[in-house]
């Protein structure tokens, strides 16, 4: 009887690290093979972090009088990737932002603009933010913003 017991717990034990080790790898095919996509994109009054766009709620955005940043959030990023955010006007670039993703990165957060006000404030016209996300020379997610005026 008591042999059962233990044998028993012995499967119950290495059975469930077993099913631990194979969840585990399983998430990682799932992270590999999970599509890189924009989770976020927009305009802000200020430079924002993932803490503040998990809440969801709208962002102030930016007036001819505060500081303009373009940010874009980009979920399963893969090595060797290049992100790159913009923040246009009037489809013109007036600052931008790279980054070579060195390794696979579930959550990817890059911001271009300016934190202070420009000089006799923001030009007069229509704002983007941008995001392209290229691997291996392809376009594998790209996504922008509605103009908008920075009244």
């Amino acid at each position: 009887m008591l042999t059962r017991v233990l044998l028993t717990v012995l499967v119950l034990a290495f059975g469930s690290s077993l099913a631990s080790a194979e969840g585990a790898e399983a998430d990682k095919a799932d992270v590999a093979d999970a599509k890189t996509t924009v989770v976020s994109l927009g305009l802000a009054d200020r430079p924002v972090d993932e803490e503040t766009l998990l809440k969801r709620e709208a962002l102030p955005k930016p007036r001819f009088d505060s500081a303009g940043v373009a940010y874009g959030w980009v979920a399963h990023a893969k090595k060797g990737d290049k992100i790159e955010i913009h923040l246009k006007l009037d489809g013109k670039s007036l600052m931008n932002n790279v980054r070579d993703v060195t390794e696979d990165d579930a959550s990817v957060l890059l911001q271009a603009g300016k934190t202070g006000v420009p000089a006799g404030g923001w030009p007069k016209g229509g704002y983007t933010a941008h995001i392209t996300v290229t691997r291996g020379g392809e376009t594998v997610a790209e996504q922008e913003t509605d103009p908008v005026p920075f009244e």
